[in-house]
């Protein structure tokens, strides 16, 4: 058994997100597949929870001047070191935005019960760039970190 929202988000990202499906099944169908997959039926309601919180997500207007993040006590708890050090190189590399960096946060504080590692922090960063409009050059750069096609060069 599938028991984790994280789970059914990357089912529904392999499988209805990132490809170029002309008509989309409607989401009862969507659940139905999802519960005939394994998952439960919790699971798969926080999911779509989590995803309609994310399409409602309003344009944060960003600063004119740089901004310095200070994380919370409860973001320094749910998010590790190094996934705090990979959104603020994320930042620094313009992949994300100070707005989508919100999001990103947001969303991760959003999957409770779930410890946020690196490599989840990374697909939720797709599944947020996809999400916003015009940033299709952003979440290409973020798809080639993701699946190690950054080249690396030797010094």
């Amino acid at each position: 058994m599938k028991e984790n929202i994280f789970d059914v988000l990357m089912y529904l990202f392999e499988n209805y997100m990132e490809g170029e499906i002309e008509i989309l099944p409607d989401s009862d169908v969507i659940r139905t597949e999802l519960l005939e997959a394994g998952f439960e039926q919790v699971e798969v309601s926080k999911a779509f929870d989590w995803l309609e919180s994310l399409s409602l997500q309003r344009a944060i207007s960003p600063t004119i001047a740089p901004a310095f993040r200070i994380f919370s006590a409860e973001e320094k708890t749910k998010l590790s070191t190094e996934c705090l050090g990979l959104i603020l190189f994320l930042e620094q590399k313009g992949i994300l935005s100070s707005a989508n960096r919100e999001i990103v946060i947001d969303r991760a504080m959003a999957l409770e019960n779930e410890e946020i590692s690196v490599d989840k922090l990374k697909w939720i960063v797709l599944m947020v760039l996809l999400s916003q409009p015009d940033q299709e050059i952003a979440f290409s750069r973020m798809e080639d970190f993701v699946y190690d096609l950054i080249p690396t060069y030797l010094h």
